[in-house]
């Protein structure tokens, strides 16, 4: 009887064994490759303000901006979740940046080529401040920020439409750069 408990044991941890291996060199390179694709998937689905990336041109001039998109999901946004007259990093989690390869006008003031970290301080009324800052990578937006950093600082005006928009969003778009969250609407003037 113990042997044939000894024989068992010896079989289930061979089959274990062997049933775990690849099937072949082929089926090994696949998983390989589709790992860091279902990684980076993940990544994606589990980030509750996704990634945008926008490219587009300003009156022939490139322009590429990332943030992250939050969604309004029932919450008050002005004066509670983004804080007025306080810096907000223009986004959620790291700092949202623009990359601009040549230099540009920004409401009437030269910002020259680079990339820059981009924060607004919101206003209950009159305009916001829009500013353009050197420390373009900063994991944790506005909790990393320091003034002494700032290459401009804007004033622009802020309209509020009827129609609410649930994502974030920054768009290359007349007169340049259109940001657009809840019933804000703050256009950036880029030549």
């Amino acid at each position: 009887m113990k042997k044939l408990s000894v024989l068992w044991l010896a079989a289930f941890v061979l089959i274990s064994f062997f049933g775990c291996q690849p099937k072949s060199s082929e089926s090994s390179e696949a998983t390989s490759t589709e790992a860091p694709a279902a990684e980076e998937a993940g990544e994606t689905e589990q980030r509750s303000s996704p990634i945008e990336v926008k490219e587009g041109q300003i009156a022939g001039k490139s322009i590429k901006v990332q943030y992250g998109s939050p969604s309004v999901k029932g919450r008050t946004i002005w004066g509670d979740l983004v804080p007025y007259n306080v810096v907000w990093r223009t986004g959620a989690n790291e700092a949202t940046y623009i990359d601009i390869p040549q230099d540009i006008t920004v409401e009437g003031k030269t910002l020259a080529a680079g990339k820059y970290s981009l924060f607004t301080i919101p206003k209950e009324t009159g305009s916001w401040t829009v500013i353009f800052n050197s420390d373009w990578d900063l994991e944790h937006g506005h909790f990393q920020y320091d003034e002494k950093n700032d290459v401009l600082r804007v004033e622009v005006n802020p309209t509020w439409e009827s129609n609410s928009s649930e994502k974030l969003s920054i768009e290359i778009e007349a007169p340049g750069l259109v940001i657009r969250w809840e019933k804000l609407k703050l256009p950036i003037t880029i030549q």
